[in-house]
């Protein structure tokens, strides 16, 4: 099987790999499954099963018109996990991916879920209010929006230098990397890729932390211009009780590609506990 149907007939492509328990990949935006193919693959040398999916509207996955809220992409978490026969499953988001894993423990009770972790996620809340004045202004997320319906193929270039941390004299990717980064995003439908930027920009997770009620990882890195740690990462830490964060000093967004064979010990570490 390599589609789940959500509960509005969405078809969402899956990749279900290897056996043993399962461990299902949240991938992060503008992306696909397909950015968790080092750890996925090392995974699965280890002895467990991954399950990664393509977001509705990105990837190969079908593009509707509505359900980019996290409400409705907790649910098709759900209808993955019911439709796998995932049990005793860990959940690894990676950026807005760790928003769907918020909202599936809380609106879902943790059904099925042993473990979670969060990778340079958007958990708790990204958005700068009174109450959260270490978030990202509304400006610059009026401005993502404002260059993606402008030139979309433009913004991402540049977006992605950002997310991988490439700087005036250095760079921890190649060029090809960006470029496949640019391809991938590009599939997503435009509907999709505004209406999830929104999504994971306003969506306020602090109330859904009491909900990770099992061992929780989070990796985040110190240099991360996307998605700031303090706002992010340490919030998550310091909200999700007994949760272990590690920072990685200086690392950037684009943790599974710049840091890959750091997160996958790290990941396996955190499995065998």
């Amino acid at each position: 099987m390599n589609t789940v149907t959500t509960a509005d007939k969405t078809e969402l492509y899956v990749k279900d790999w290897g056996s043993g328990q399962p461990v299902i990949l949240l991938h992060g935006w503008p992306l696909s499954a397909d950015s968790w193919d080092d750890q996925a693959m090392a995974l699965v040398d280890a002895g467990y099963r991954t399950i990664a999916y393509d977001r509705r509207g990105f990837g190969r996955s079908s593009q509707p018109w509505s359900g980019y809220d996290y409400d409705t992409l907790a649910d098709d978490l759900a209808s993955v996990i019911e439709q796998t026969g995932a049990q005793d499953a860990v959940l690894a988001g990676f950026s807005m991916g760790g928003g769907e894993v918020a909202r599936y423990l809380s609106r879902h009770g943790g059904r099925s879920v042993a473990k979670a972790v969060l990778v340079s996620s958007v958990v708790p809340f990204m958005l700068k209010t009174d109450d959260n004045p270490k978030g990202t202004a509304k400006a610059v997320f009026d401005k993502m929006t404002k260059g993606m319906q402008e030139d979309r193929a433009e913004f991402f270039a540049k977006f992605f230098e950002d997310f991988y941390g490439v700087g005036m004299l250095s760079s921890p990717v190649s060029d090809e990397v960006i470029e496949w980064s640019r391809q991938v995003a590009m599939q997503a439908s435009l509907k999709a890729t505004l209406a999830c930027a929104a999504s994971f920009a306003t969506t306020d997770f602090r109330p859904d932390l009491a909900a990770f009620k099992v061992p929780t990882l989070i990796i985040h890195g110190t240099g991360d211009k996307t998605v700031p740690i303090d706002a992010a990462g340490r919030a998550a830490a310091k909200g999700i009780a007994g949760s272990t964060l590690l920072e990685y000093e200086g690392a950037a967004h684009g943790l599974l590609v710049t840091e890959k064979e750091r997160v996958t010990r790290d990941l396996l570490d955190f499995l065998k506990r």
